[in-house]
């Protein structure tokens, strides 16, 4: 079962907790929602599931669900803020390597099925390099790095991208600079991640934009809110919405590459290569 239909798979990432990711992964699916995207957002943080929590919603179902056949994935999706998906992850299931061939196959059904009413996925990543991490990273086909002005982000950040970069081939990254106190601020947090990339990897990296320090973020988290919809008018709302404009005229994948059953595919792939080692 394939689908034609071209789905932008988007992967954020940050190489270190604390850097405000899954906000921006909010924020940054709800803006595209509102531009009449249709839009999933998968967390894929399999060990501490937060998307649910920062949104406020019931969940029933996770995707272990779907792994283990009681659930389809259309089942397991819950809805969000401006018509988003939300695929809630599970703590349970901890390694994607310990899938059996039944479980992968019943993934890729999964997703293959759903992927006719999607034109976004935006994959919530886990903080840190793990396997997993890496795993999805690889997989997708754009790599938003969030990051912010503190030396241990920087650093964790050029760890993440060395080794996407040098041990599985992934050399373009786009990068947010968040929580910045100026528009310099940014640009100059970019600057320096951009120059040690520059000397020491094969990879070219992207200026998406800065997301100001806005106290409203704290306040939207706190009411289990997104941004966008607690306090739309906010600096950090609207320096989300032009990024998500950007975002919405990247070129669309073609050929198979762009369908959502060979992001799975290639999850998989790169998750039992990873077992294999």
């Amino acid at each position: 079962m394939s689908s034609n239909h071209p789905v932008r798979v988007i992967a954020v990432t940050g190489g270190k907790g604390g850097v405000g990711k899954t906000n921006v992964s909010v924020n940054l699916s709800v803006a595209l929602a509102e531009m009449r995207r249709r839009v999933v957002l998968m967390d894929a943080d399999l060990g501490l599931a937060n998307v649910d929590v920062l949104l406020g919603l019931n969940v029933q179902y996770s995707i272990a669900d779907v792994l283990d056949g009681s659930r389809t994935l259309r089942e397991v999706m819950v809805n969000g803020p401006a018509g988003i998906k939300v695929v809630p992850a599970s703590s349970g299931v901890q390694q994607l390597v310990q899938l059996g061939s039944h479980e992968h196959a019943a993934l890729i059904h999964a997703f293959s099925e759903i992927s006719d009413q999607l034109d976004v996925l935006v994959v919530d990543t886990a903080a840190g390099i793990s396997d997993m991490v890496v795993n999805f990273v690889r997989a997708s086909q754009d790599v938003i790095v969030v990051v912010c002005d503190e030396p241990s982000s920087i650093t964790d950040a050029y760890a993440l991208m060395k080794l996407l970069n040098t041990e599985h081939g992934v050399n373009r990254f786009r990068v947010i600079a968040n929580m910045t106190r100026s528009a310099k601020e940014g640009r100059l947090l970019f600057g320096k991640l951009n120059t040690v990339c520059e000397r020491f990897l094969d990879a070219t990296l992207s200026y998406l934009g800065h997301v100001p320090f806005d106290e409203q973020v704290r306040k939207a988290v706190q009411s289990r809110k997104p941004l966008l919809e607690a306090a739309p008018s906010s600096k950090a709302a609207s320096a989300l919405r032009d990024i998500a404009q950007k975002v919405d005229q990247w070129p669309l994948p073609h050929g198979p590459s762009g369908h959502l059953e060979f992001f799975i595919e290639r999850l998989l792939k790169s998750a039992n290569a990873q077992s294999v080692v």
